[in-house]
């Protein structure tokens, strides 16, 4: 009998764990994650804009894509106003992927962008596209 109430117990948290993940997802949660004081923002963030808190930090993640016999590498992200998001750090990678950390220091906005860019394999020629990513920070 105490294996049953275990059981119940377990499979109730595992429907409300969905119903809460199902509710976020239907109320159009944003897709960049928040975590406490730093707004995490990755490919698909491209277009949007973010919000930020003043004293908070906005960290972005690229990742590298493979196509066709092609890499798609990014540079490392910039601030395009370093009065509101001043550059804590950034680093690219050998596999592509480049990642920044802006701090947010004044109130207003800011637009981080980075290319992407193609890296061919051995033999291949790669097409003449950079492709920039870009997110806008509102800062209050």
């Amino acid at each position: 009998m105490g294996t049953a109430k275990w059981s119940t117990a377990f499979g109730a948290a595992g429907l409300v764990l969905v119903a809460v993940t199902t509710s976020a997802a239907a109320q159009g949660q944003p897709p960049h994650v928040r975590v406490v004081g730093r707004a995490v923002l990755t490919n698909s963030d491209n277009g949007r804009t973010v919000p930020a808190s003043s004293g908070g930090d906005v960290e972005i993640r690229l990742t590298h894509s493979r196509e066709r016999g092609f890499t798609y590498t990014w540079t490392a992200p910039e601030s395009g106003n370093s009065a509101v998001l001043t550059h804590a750090s950034d680093a690219t990678y050998p596999s592509g992927d480049a990642t920044a950390v802006f701090h947010a220091v004044s109130a207003g906005v800011a637009t981080v962008s980075a290319q992407r860019r193609c890296v061919p394999d051995p033999g291949s020629l790669c097409p003449l596209i950079v492709e920039t990513w870009k997110v806008t920070i509102e800062v209050k």
